[in-house]
């Protein structure tokens, strides 16, 4: 048995088309490996493998609706998403792909996947002019640009008999595949690599009713702390006031003001890899007013709050490996970016635009200019959660190559 698989929690969703019978196939050899395997079987699969087959292979419930009667209140989409290591959708039609493109979830198998924070593994299978049609092509690209990863399809003749790429990996490929993912990811937790990110705004009381902010929602730096923690690296996010939700497998410390977050900064090192993400308040008043100010009364004089970035960057005991650093401009963009990293003496610089309002504060969308020693890989306007995985994926190869 090879210990990659030692007690990996497998989520096997089996579409429709001829291929569906490979993943019994595909079940045979997980177990073989001790994998524990839950199905999800959908309308179409049904066709062409029956749940029995399937639960006499696995040796567990076969899954098929969204709504059990019998366990309507575990929701099971929610369950089964947390209970995986993976989620191996084999095979998934041209149908398939283009609803999860779209974000549609009308059954238990796109249900589970759009509420999934685990890695998504696609086996399409289909004719070979679906395959090359331009909508499945842009589809399929749209899901590897949200951070799924796609086996095949391979180049034969098909049922249909033709001939030409479209058919379904082989289940000892798509096992291959699997063993690869599964050994980059045991390289990166046998480094057990620390990741700090900070996020958000911070606010500066003037007095008890009154501070002074920014517009920062934090949403790119919780996509990169989930990120990194998706990759197994142990992540600490320290965040400014956010109404986002916690991310799953991360530790986060909140915190508002800039003093706040230089201090939990500090306490979470060292760390291997720090990410400052957060739009901190450059300035805070001198003096903070006990009693409300009154407006005829208003004389407000300002100093400079610490620098965490350059702090991190600067700091020779618990330096961490590789320090990064964001820089949200509204002119100049790389100009201005290329003079802070100097300056701060960080790794990298990572550029944004914050006066576009389509990918700045409070923007569900990001296009960013990651500086890397004078180079500029630029990544183009697309959902901050796919700017995060292009981040997470870059530092993972820092440290693996």
């Amino acid at each position: 048995m090879d210990k990659l698989f030692n007690n990996k929690k497998i989520i096997l969703i089996i579409g429709g088309g001829i291929a569906a019978y490979k993943s019994l196939d595909l079940i045979r050899l997980l177990k073989k490996q001790e994998c524990e395997i839950k199905v999800v079987l959908t309308e179409s699969g049904k066709k062409f493998v029956t749940p029995l087959s399937i639960a006499s292979l696995s040796q567990n419930k076969v899954y098929q609706d969204i709504f059990d009667s019998e366990k309507e209140a575990e929701m099971d989409h929610i369950l089964l998403s947390r209970w995986c290591d993976i989620i191996l959708f084999a095979p998934i039609t041209a149908n398939s792909i283009a609803k999860l493109a779209s974000g549609r979830a009308d059954d238990l198998a796109s249900t589970l996947i759009l509420a999934s924070n685990k890695q998504i593994i696609l086996a399409p299978a289909m004719n070979v002019r679906m395959w090359l049609h331009k909508s499945t092509q842009n589809n399929i690209n749209k899901l590897l640009d949200f951070g799924y990863l796609s086996v095949g399809p391979s180049t034969g003749e098909m049922a249909c008999g033709e001939y030409g790429e479209g058919k379904m990996s082989t289940p000892e490929q798509i096992y291959e595949f699997i063993k690869d993912y599964f050994s980059d990811r045991n390289i990166v937790k046998n480094k057990n690599l620390k990741a700090l990110v900070t996020a958000g705004p911070t606010r500066e009381y003037l007095d008890p009713v009154r501070f002074i902010t920014n517009n920062s929602s934090g949403k790119q730096g919780y996509e990169i702390a989930n990120s990194l923690a998706k990759f197994g690296i142990e992540t600490t996010l320290i965040s400014g006031p956010s109404t986002l939700k916690k991310p799953v497998n991360v530790n986060i410390i909140k915190v508002e003001s800039a003093d706040q977050m230089y201090m939990e900064t500090k306490k979470a090192l060292p760390v291997d890899i720090a990410v400052c993400t957060a739009a901190v308040t450059d300035f805070k008043p001198t003096k903070y007013e006990t009693k409300k100010i009154k407006k005829n009364t208003l004389n407000l004089n300002f100093k400079r709050n610490i620098d965490i970035l350059e702090f991190l960057s600067k700091n020779n005991s618990q330096r961490p490996k590789l320090v990064i650093g964001f820089a949200a401009e509204t002119n100049d963009i790389l100009k201005l970016a290329k003079e802070k990293k100097n300056k701060k003496y960080c790794d990298w610089i990572i550029a944004n635009d914050v006066s576009n309002s389509e990918i700045g504060f409070n923007s569900e969308y990001n296009a960013v200019s990651i500086i890397d020693d004078n180079k500029v890989e630029k990544i183009e306007k697309n959902l901050k959660s796919y700017i995060a995985n292009k981040i997470a994926r870059k530092i993972i190869n820092n440290f693996i190559q």
